[in-house]
C-alpha cells in the first residue's frame, strides 16, 4: 500500500506540460497545477489562454501566485524520494571513457541509458522517473552515448532508427518517406545483425592471422635458437682450430730459435778455443821473447854460448793463417723454416676445412629437395631417363617440336621445380665425366641462344672442361677452382634470401665455390649440362638421392 500511495502521489506532483516535479507550482482558476514558468510559457505561444487539461478558456489572463502548500508538498515528497532512491552502493564515478550522468551535479556517476527524447543520459538514480512515470515510459532509450546529437537526423531532429542500404547510411523515419522514399530501408537492428555476422568472419579471419603469425614468431625463434647454437659451435670449432694453429706456429718459432742459438754456440764455442790456444801460444812468445832480450845483454859469455842454442829457436806453435772462424750464415735458414711450416699449415688447413666443410655439409643437408629434369626443356641431343634423374648427350639429334621452353644451341636442361624463397639442395653425381655444368638459372634465361653461364645472363654455375679444369664464371670472368682431389659427387646448395648458391665436393668434404651476395627476384631453377659427347665424355649426369653424414 505504501508504494501504490507513493506512485499515486508521485503522479500528483507531475506537471502535465514538462512531465517532471513541479518547480514553484500555481494553480489555475480551473483547479489544475502546473510549473510557474511552463504555463507562463505555454499562455505566451497561445493567442487564447485556456487550462492545457481541460481546455478551459480565460477571457482575461489569470493572475499567477505560487501555491504554497503545493510547494512544501512537492519539497517534501522530493525529499523523501530523494531518500529512497540514494545510490545504491555498486553505482561509481563514470570513468574518462565511459558515458556520465547529466544530471548528476557533483560526482557525475556512469550513465546507465540515454534518452533520445530528452537527449540526456541518466545513471540508475537518475533513470527511475523514466521507468515510473507513464508519459517517460514511452520515450526512447538506448545504451549509453557520449553524443547523442550524433544518433538524431540532422534534418528532421528524430533518432536514426534505419538503415537505407541503397545509400550505406543510417535515416530517420522522415528520411525514408523524402529523400530516400525508393530506397531499400532496413532496421538498423537488422542491418546490425548482418554486420555483426561479418564481423564474425572477419574476427576468425583475424584469430586466424593472429595464430598464423604466432606460429611464424615460434619458427623465428626456433630459428634464432639454432643460429645461435651453431654460431657457438662455429665460434668454439674456429678457436680451437686457431688455437691449434697459434700452439703450432709458436712450437715451430721455439724451434726456429732453438737452432739459430744452438748454431750460434757451436761457432761461439769453437771460437772460443781458437783464442784460448792463441792466447797460450802469445804467453809461450812473450816468455821466449823476454828471455832473449835478457840473453842478448848478457855479459856472461858461457851462459850466451850454453842457452843459445835452446833460447834462440821459437817455441812451437800452429800455423794460424789456414784458422779461420768464418761468422755462421743464417741465409735461408728462416725461409727453410717457413716453408717447412707452410706445408704443415697447408696440411692442417685442409683438414680443418674439410672438418669444417664436413659440418657444413652436415647443416645444409636438412634442405635436400628432390629434383627431376624437365623433358620440354631438354636440348635434342640430350636424352633423359624415365625417372627424370638422368641425362647424356647423344650423337644422334632427337625431333625438336621448337618448344619455347627448350634450349636450341647447347645441351641444356632444366630441373621441374621451381623455388622462389628459402633454402635448398641436391646432389648429381659427375663420375666418370671429362664435361659438365651444373647450378641454378632464372626462369627468364633467353633458351634460343647460345648460353653464357654468367650471373648477370642469369646463370650461376660452375663447371669442368676438358683440357681447362674446374672453373666458376663470375661477371663474365672465368675464375680457376683450387680442386685438390677430382670431385665424384656435387652437391648444390642455394639461400634465396641470403642471394647464396655453394657448391661442394660431397664424397671429400670440400667447399668448391660460392656465388655470394646475389641478388634473386625471380623462380630459380636447377640447371644441368651433361658438356658435349665427342665419343668420350659419355657418362651421365646423375641426380643422386642425398645420404646424410653420419659420424
Amino acid at each position: 500500500m505504501a508504494s501504490a500511495s507513493l506512485l499515486l502521489s508521485e503522479q500528483q506532483f507531475l506537471c502535465s506540460i514538462c512531465l517532471d516535479m513541479f518547480t514553484d507550482p500555481i494553480t489555475t482558476p480551473c483547479g489544475h497545477n502546473y510549473c510557474k514558468a511552463c504555463i507562463t510559457h505555454y499562455w505566451d505561444t497561445k493567442d487564447v489562454c485556456q487550462c492545457p487539461l481541460c481546455n478551459k478558456n480565460f477571457y482575461n489572463r489569470p493572475e499567477i501566485f505560487v501555491n504554497t502548500f503545493m510547494s512544501e508538498m512537492v519539497d517534501q515528497f522530493r525529499k523523501s524520494l530523494q531518500q529512497k532512491e540514494t545510490p545504491s552502493t555498486n553505482q561509481e564515478p563514470a570513468k574518462p571513457d565511459e558515458v556520465p550522468c547529466d544530471v548528476c551535479d557533483k560526482a557525475k556517476l556512469k550513465a546507465l541509458k540515454s534518452c533520445l527524447v530528452c537527449l540526456a543520459s541518466y545513471c540508475e538514480t537518475h533513470l527511475e522517473p523514466h521507468k515510473r512515470a507513464k508519459a517517460l515510459k514511452r520515450h526512447k532509450l538506448i545504451d549509453p552515448v557520449k553524443n547523442l546529437e550524433d544518433v538524431m537526423c540532422k534534418k528532421h531532429d528524430r533518432p536514426l532508427e534505419l538503415f537505407c542500404k541503397t545509400d550505406h547510411m543510417c535515416v530517420c523515419q522522415f528520411c525514408t518517406e523524402s529523400d530516400h522514399r525508393l530506397h531499400q530501408i532496413v532496421s538498423m537492428k537488422e542491418e546490425c545483425e548482418g554486420k555483426k555476422a561479418e564481423l564474425g568472419k572477419t574476427e576468425a579471419r583475424v584469430q586466424q592471422m593472429i595464430q598464423e603469425r604466432q606460429v611464424k614468431i615460434q619458427e623465428m625463434k626456433r630459428s634464432i635458437k639454432l643460429s645461435k647454437t651453431d654460431a657457438d659451435k662455429e665460434i668454439a670449432h674456429g678457436v680451437q682450430i686457431f688455437t691449434d694453429l697459434v700452439g703450432f706456429i709458436e712450437k715451430r718459432q721455439a724451434k726456429l730459435i732453438g737452432e739459430i742459438e744452438q748454431e750460434k754456440k757451436s761457432t761461439e764455442k769453437r771460437a772460443e778455443g781458437f783464442i784460448k790456444e792463441l792466447q797460450q801460444e802469445i804467453s809461450a812468445l812473450k816468455k821466449r821473447s823476454s828471455e832473449l832480450k835478457q840473453l842478448s845483454h848478457t855479459e856472461d859469455y858461457l851462459q850466451l854460448l850454453q842457452n843459445f842454442t835452446s833460447i834462440n829457436t821459437p817455441p812451437p806453435t800452429k800455423n794460424w793463417r789456414e784458422v779461420i772462424v768464418h761468422p755462421t750464415s743464417y741465409v735461408g735458414t728462416v725461409m727453410r723454416a717457413m716453408a717447412s711450416l707452410e706445408k704443415m699449415l697447408d696440411a692442417i688447413q685442409y683438414t680443418n676445412i674439410n672438418s669444417m666443410c664436413d659440418a657444413e655439409l652436415r647443416r645444409i643437408q636438412q634442405y635436400a629437395v628432390d629434383v627431376t629434369l624437365d623433358p620440354d626443356t631438354a636440348n635434342c641431343w640430350l636424352i633423359l631417363s624415365e625417372d627424370g634423374k638422368q641425362v647424356n648427350d647423344v650423337d644422334v639429334e632427337n625431333d625438336d617440336d621448337d618448344n619455347t621452353k627448350r634450349f636450341s644451341e647447347d645441351p641444356s636442361v632444366l630441373g621441374k621445380q621451381s623455388f622462389s624463397s628459402g633454402r635448398f639442395y641436391y646432389e648429381v653425381q659427375v663420375k666418370g665425366k671429362t664435361d659438365w655444368y651444373l647450378g641454378v638459372a632464372n626462369e627468364s634465361i633467353n633458351r634460343k641462344v647460345e648460353v653464357t653461364l654468367s650471373p648477370d645472363d642469369g646463370y650461376w654455375t660452375i663447371y669442368l672442361e676438358k683440357g681447362l679444369g674446374y672453373a666458376a664464371i663470375s661477371r663474365d670472368n672465368a675464375l680457376h677452382l683450387m680442386v685438390r682431389r677430382k670431385p665424384q659427387k656435387v652437391g648444390v646448395f642455394v639461400d634465396y634470401e641470403e642471394g647464396l648458391v655453394s657448391f661442394y665436393d660431397v664424397k671429400n668434404r670440400a667447399h668448391l665455390y660460392s656465388f655470394t651476395g646475389c641478388t634473386f627476384t625471380e623462380n630459380l631453377y636447377p640447371y644441368f649440362c651433361p658438356g658435349d659427347n665427342y665419343g668420350k665424355n659419355t657418362a651421365p649426369l646423375i641426380i643422386s638421392p642425398v645420404t646424410q653424414i653420419i659420424d
